[in-house]
């Protein structure tokens, strides 16, 4: 049976500022509190386009069955982290930065299961393409064009 995951920011923004704070909640449900064997929570960003693909974490919490707690894992948790100044989220032609909050969880049996929020981490435009300039035909010049609009 498929767990279940319930992750949302408690604010229910999906834009923020470097030093704001973002503060996410998990759940799990629809599985037995023995069949999981761990869970993950991150906040990290991830790039794509062209080249190599990079990721960095900013945050990172991995609660095993195993942990001195012993408490259910499927409990609510709450995460609140300072955002950090860089990278910005980007949506450019060539490159994209995207932010999200994640959390895996592993079944005893070694399956994992996902859920992310992707959000915006400061107030960069959107990329754009330019377009290449128009080829000429031949004798077509700025300066004929000139002389032709005065009539000379």
């Amino acid at each position: 049976m498929e767990p279940l995951i319930s992750l949302r920011l408690v604010d229910r923004r999906h834009r923020y500022l470097p030093g704001d704070l973002l503060t996410c909640q998990c759940q799990i449900d629809a599985v037995a509190a023995e069949d999981v064997a761990a869970i993950e929570t991150s906040v990290l960003w991830r790039t794509e386009g062209k080249g190599d693909e990079d990721m960095g974490l900013a945050f990172f919490l991995r609660r095993t069955r195993e942990d001195p707690a012993k408490e259910d894992l499927r409990r609510m948790s709450v995460v609140t982290l300072g955002l950090p100044a860089s990278p910005l989220s980007y949506d450019g032609v060539i490159v994209k930065v995207q932010w999200l909050a994640r959390v895996r969880v592993q079944l005893r049996r070694g399956k994992w299961f996902s859920a992310e929020i992707p959000f915006v981490l400061g107030d960069v435009r959107p990329g754009q393409a330019i377009a290449a300039p128009e080829a000429h035909g031949e004798g077509d010049t700025d300066s004929a064009g000139a002389e032709h609009e005065l009539g000379i």
